[in-house]
């Protein structure tokens, strides 16, 4: 079963920053979106490309090799050349811990 991995304090995690995080040998993004957190798989589905460089436009991140977007909340492509959605994770606040964790093996 996963567990809860430590992203960053709240407080040291303002609005409109992304934390990349290591959650079982997968590389996850956490974006603060005023205040709401959504985590991605860092992943381009259309070349596996990292997505941690891209430019965040609103909610949606845009990868930097082809330009394909996608939307951080839910993780579905949204332009070409990328056609299929990136995974999402689960993220919580715990004790002022902003906390991500894989549920796709439990």
């Amino acid at each position: 079963m996963s567990e809860w991995v430590h992203v960053a304090l709240v407080a040291e995690f303002p609005s409109g920053e992304r934390r990349a995080v290591d959650v079982e040998d997968i590389t996850v993004i956490v974006f603060n979106l005023n205040g709401d957190y959504f985590a991605i798989e860092d992943v381009c589905t259309h070349d596996y490309s990292s997505l941690d460089e891209g430019e965040l436009d609103g909610d949606e991140i845009i990868c930097p090799r082809h330009g394909a977007r996608f939307n951080v909340r839910t993780g579905e492509a949204l332009t070409a050349p990328a056609y299929e959605a990136i995974a999402t994770f689960p993220v919580r606040v715990h004790d002022g811990s902003v906390q991500v964790k894989d549920e796709r093996w439990d």
